[in-house]
């Protein structure tokens, strides 16, 4: 590469956004931001703020003024560490009431196109490669099948109870890609130019390998 690039991860929970990407960003000395966790981050400050999670101009608001630093798998709002508490399932609800926000949303991807600005970086979310870097250099939409999708979640220690939960998780997760893939603004899609990587069976280091290969090729 003669140049710094930006690389799109979209997709949605459980396919490996967040590990694919780090690994990515560690391999090529980029920065690494996960958009998913800057709308967790708004949702908790709603939350420890007392606003309501339907109310669209106080929650852009606190969006616009917020400190945050969404970077290299650390989430800070207003001078606080809230990386671990930002992974729950309560967030994940406030999170996913604020991304529905046409105004947040707004607010937000402002923010993430600065982030990239002049340097490269590999930016995960579920909107990257459509909304907030359509130009992006290069583009990957992760997928896997809903049941390993659901294993993954449900053996996660933040989101899951352990192989008991596993249809619970499925459940939720369903109920998230409706949402996300329906929404007015900003809905979870395939970009057209987007490489779609089916993570199910393939081994993460296998995923980042392909990625590379792409990363590489001359453009």
């Amino acid at each position: 590469m003669d140049r710094p690039v930006v690389i799109a991860i979209d997709g949605p929970s459980g396919v490996g956004k967040g590990t694919v990407s780090r690994a990515l960003a560690r391999a090529l000395d980029y920065a690494h931001v996960d958009t998913g966790a800057m709308y967790r981050a708004v949702g908790w400050a709603a939350l420890q703020r007392g606003l309501s999670l339907t109310d669209e101009d106080a929650v852009s608001a606190l969006a616009a003024t917020l400190q945050l630093t969404v970077e290299d798998g650390l989430v800070v709002a207003d001078g606080t560490d809230i990386t671990r508490a930002v992974r729950t399932p309560d967030i994940d609800k406030a999170a996913t009431a604020v991304a529905r926000m046409p105004k947040v949303r707004e607010v937000l991807v402002d923010r993430q196109r600065a982030l990239a600005r002049g340097r490269g970086v590999v930016i995960e979310g579920r909107d990257i490669g459509t909304v907030v870097f359509p130009d992006a250099d290069v583009k990957i939409y992760l997928d896997a099948s809903p049941e390993e999708r659901a294993r993954r979640r449900a053996a996660d220690p933040a989101h899951g109870g352990g192989p008991q939960e596993l249809a619970a998780v499925a459940t939720a997760l369903a109920a998230r890609d409706k949402i996300d893939s329906t929404r007015s603004v900003s809905p979870l899609m395939v970009a057209p130019d987007a490489i779609v990587v089916d993570t199910t069976d393939i081994p993460v280091d296998a995923v980042v390998a392909r990625v590379m290969e792409m990363v590489r090729q001359p453009r």
